[in-house]
């Protein structure tokens, strides 16, 4: 008896805590602010051990600027992160939340701060639809709880027999999946979604956009404290974007880099596939060593030699960081066609170029410059600094760098340069490669490796519980 007493107590704490609907506070300067948002590429993951994702980057700006503690819970569905809100889990969603009148009637929006446009998406070499009426009689999947499902109900309006499949997914992710292992023709996604995604599946690609392109908010729940609280995240939404800081986050998180192809990205898919497999340990060892992500010296091995160690060119580069003889040498390399001294070299030689970066540049952009000097040298990429501070932009920030940089190889400007000529546009395709083969990286798992849902609570008690909603005495 005394045993079923307290798991009674046990019990009963358990579900009141489940069923604590209570309304969260306002957050003040020093409180907790509680956010809901989803694990996807566009909102919130996991770069190592780095929490990363444009909703993330934004919310933590928002926190630190309010001098709030930041909580994120994950929510693994749309309809969970709304009812997270409606039962009084978080103080707001930031989510990649596209804004409709009926979640308008439920909950406070935010000022907008991004725009997304759906797309139909299906698999390269299939058919394609290239009308709206073409979508009748296909198989369509959508995100169960998106607001895609409003879209294709106003297409059936005229188009009586449209129909479609929902699926229960945290994001287009697998539907994406679903669309490459062709167990489904179409798919309809938010374009900043598809941007992010498609180097995953580079056989998806985009037919048509239909409806109009929507707002993303913020949402918060229907109550008193949190209309105040509105003010404030408008206030901090409407500053972010007249700051730069919103376009900032989004050539950040959501940029194409206009270097790469759809072909290259297919290469590299299946060089991760093919490839990869026989380096990861030999990187990863590498880059603990050198205290770098290991999926940086990946991309910057791929770049340099697709991770071919024998790889060579005729401007006497070697090996698989292709590096120069004198290189190799200031770097203590003896064998440039020995994988791990070729790496362990490169490696040294690009945390050296990171060192010498002037100290008030950040990151990303730190990162991003260093690997410009790995192509071109410090000397090239100091000039196009000086460029880019002189035609009014910021030296410290990449993509105003990265816009000059091509300037290197114009005569007009060789004399108000120091080292003069350098092919400056190879240095822009040899980055955005990198950052991109980078972000493949970081995201290849994530289909395979969300978040773990949280543990249902009937899972945790003995079965004869689990078959009665009455406490047991």
């Amino acid at each position: 008896m005394p045993r079923l007493v307290l798991l009674f107590f046990l019990l009963t704490g358990l579900l009141s805590g489940c069923a604590d609907n209570s309304e969260l506070a306002s957050p003040e300067s020093g409180d907790e602010l509680v956010v809901v948002t989803r694990n996807t590429p566009t909102t919130y993951y996991f770069e190592g051990d780095r929490a990363s994702g444009f909703d993330y980057a934004l919310i933590r700006q928002f926190a630190r600027e309010h001098n709030l503690s930041l909580r994120i819970k994950v929510a693994f569905s749309l309809p969970e992160v709304f009812d997270m809100i409606a039962s009084g889990q978080a103080h707001l969603a930031a989510a990649g939340l596209s804004q409709s009148a009926e979640r308008d009637a439920r909950f406070l929006a935010s000022e907008p701060y991004l725009e997304q446009q759906p797309l139909v998406v299906y698999k390269s070499g299939a058919q394609r639809p290239k009308t709206l009426r073409d979508l009748v009689d296909r198989d369509i999947v959508i995100v169960a709880g998106s607001v895609h499902a409003q879209v294709l109900m106003r297409l059936r309006e005229d188009y009586p027999e449209l129909s479609w499949r929902e699926v229960h997914a945290a994001d287009s992710l697998e539907l994406m999946q679903l669309i490459t292992e062709e167990k489904a023709e179409l798919a309809v996604v938010d374009s900043i979604e598809f941007s992010v995604q498609q180097p995953l599946f580079p056989r998806v690609v985009a037919a048509m956009e239909i409806g109009t392109p929507t707002p993303i908010v913020w949402y918060l729940p229907q109550s008193t404290t949190a209309t105040q609280f509105l003010e404030t995240v408008n206030g901090f939404i409407t500053d972010a974007g007249e700051s730069g800081f919103i376009a900032q986050l989004r050539r950040q998180h959501f940029g194409r880099y206009e270097n790469v192809s759809r072909v290259g990205s297919l290469t590299f898919q299946r060089k991760i596939q093919s490839d990869l497999p026989a380096w990861r340990t030999l990187l990863e060892t590498v880059a603990d060593e050198y205290q770098m992500d290991w999926r940086l010296l990946a991309a910057i091995a791929y770049q340099e030699s697709h991770w071919n160690p024998t790889a060579h060119s005729r401007t006497g580069v070697e090996g698989m960081m292709m590096l120069t003889r004198a290189t190799a040498s200031e770097m203590g390399v003896a064998d440039r066609t020995d994988a791990g001294q070729s790496l362990r070299g490169g490696a040294r030689f690009f945390k050296n170029l990171l060192r010498r970066l002037p100290s008030d540049i950040e990151e990303p952009h730190r990162t991003s410059m260093a690997l410009a000097a790995y192509n071109i040298g410090l000397g090239h990429l100091e000039d196009a600094r000086v460029l880019t501070e002189r035609a009014g932009g910021n030296p410290h920030f990449w993509q105003d760098v990265r816009t000059h940089l091509p300037k290197l190889q114009n005569p007009d400007f060789f004399p108000i340069t120091k080292f003069g000529f350098a092919e400056g546009q190879t240095a822009v395709t040899y980055v955005d490669n990198i950052r991109h083969y980078e972000g493949m990286l970081s995201l290849q798992n994530l289909p395979h490796s969300r978040i773990s849902p949280p543990i249902v609570l009937d899972d945790l008690l003995p079965e004869y519980l689990q078959k009665t909603h009455s406490p047991i005495l």
